[in-house]
């Protein structure tokens, strides 16, 4: 869709273009000026009387600076074109200077100094030689020349100095847009690890609270006849977990500010400390769990110590969706002095290895357990963004294992 540009934005072009115009107007009346002063105030002996066309070729050697901003190298070359017919006709010299003076520092200015040196160094040279051959000592006609070489050098290194300067401007602002778009990619990116954070702390939260309510669900519906007191332990639990999983939906989301961007996520929402309490709600769900750990005083940096309880977290949630009712479970952790290592490993059913048929409690009916799905790879993902290792897969003959070793200090 093209984009229409605003009346403001159309004045300030208009008025840009007038200043310009104004200028250019100026300096086309200061060097006509100039150059029919000089052809007026020229004395030469054995030159050419002034008429119309003198003066015509002043007109024309002012002219083309209208060109200046658009066409730089030509306007020089028409100025010096018109001045090399004027000294052909043998009017009365005066000094080039007068009027290559600007179209230099313009060629200059916009980049062509090499291209424009040609100009002054022939019409000086030339100057020179004439005059030392109508019997001028050298050294006389180069004091004579020299403040036009002087003039000369210094329009070009004038105009030079301007194109440098302009470039570098050129080059700061170059600089500048890339790092806002550096910045700007890096704020990008930073949004988009935070949102994928935020997604993996929903579906831990989410997964386990859902995957422990259905089995618990479950066993309160197959004991509310029979045994009406376990029963309601159950459905206790149930809402048990049903409220631990809001709070911690709420404080995730409560994270995501109202513009949209997410902030930066609370470590110590999930941690070892809460340990104790997810055993007990798996348990409580009816999962055999044994606990072997030598961390007496798990001392980690807080983003190991929320992976740590993340991947335990979901280790038991696939074991209670996916292992079977009589499944066992073994929960290991060991310290090591830079390291703790995670394990957790079950007997239930048995190999990844593909196959059809989910019952409505999460576990496969063919004895078959489900690969895929985003908590291994969720798992992973925490372990190496901390610089550690995960490994996960079937036991040989029945069950599952999950591995990881993370670093004590977060790299």
């Amino acid at each position: 869709m093209m984009r229409v540009p605003d009346r403001d934005q159309v004045g300030s072009r208009t008025r840009t273009a007038a200043r310009r115009w104004l200028v250019d107007t100026a300096v086309v009346g200061v060097v006509l000026a100039a150059a029919e002063i000089a052809i007026v105030t020229g004395r030469e002996a054995d030159s050419a009387d002034r008429d119309w066309l003198a003066y015509v070729l002043g007109v024309a050697m002012a002219a083309p600076l209208l060109l200046r901003r658009r066409l730089p190298v030509a306007t020089l070359y028409l100025v010096a074109v018109a001045l090399l017919v004027f000294y052909t006709l043998g009017y009365p010299g005066f000094p080039p200077s007068v009027v290559l003076a600007i179209p230099l520092y313009d060629a200059a200015r916009a980049g062509f100094l090499w291209r424009a040196l040609p100009v002054p160094v022939a019409f000086l040279s030339a100057g020179y030689f004439v005059t030392v051959r109508r019997g001028e000592p050298p050294l006389d006609a180069f004091a004579i020349f020299l403040p036009e070489f002087a003039l000369a050098a210094v329009a070009m290194l004038l105009g030079a100095l301007a194109c440098s300067r302009r470039a570098y401007a050129a080059e700061v602002r170059q600089r500048l847009r890339l790092a806002e778009e550096e910045q700007e990619l890096l704020a990008r990116q930073r949004v988009a690890e935070e949102r994928l954070r935020i997604a993996r702390e929903l579906h831990d939260t989410v997964a386990h609270a859902i995957a422990t309510i259905t089995v618990q669900s479950g066993t309160a519906l197959h004991l509310i006849d029979r045994e009406p007191d376990h029963a309601r332990e159950a459905l206790t639990a149930i809402r048990r977990t049903g409220k631990e999983a809001l709070a911690e939906m709420r404080s995730t989301l409560a994270v995501i500010r109202a513009d949209g961007e997410p902030a930066t996520m609370a470590a110590h929402d999930g941690g070892l400390h809460r340990l104790p309490d997810l055993l007990a709600a798996v348990r409580a769900a009816g999962l055999d769990i044994t606990f072997d750990s030598d961390l007496d005083d798990p001392r980690l940096a807080e983003p190991t110590d929320h992976a740590v309880y993340r991947i335990l977290q979901e280790s038991l949630t696939n074991v209670l969706r996916h292992a079977g009712p009589s499944a066992r479970a073994q929960v290991s952790l060991t310290w090591e002095p830079e390291w703790v290592t995670v394990e957790v490993s079950d007997d239930g059913v048995g190999t990844a290895d593909g196959g059809s048929g989910v019952g409505t409690d999460g576990v496969r009916t063919d004895g078959k357990r489900p690969s895929g799905g985003h908590g291994l790879a969720g798992m992973r993902e925490r372990a190496e963004a901390l610089g550690g290792q995960f490994e996960a897969g079937p036991k040989s003959g029945r069950g599952f294992s999950v591995w990881a070793r993370l670093p004590r200090e977060a790299m």
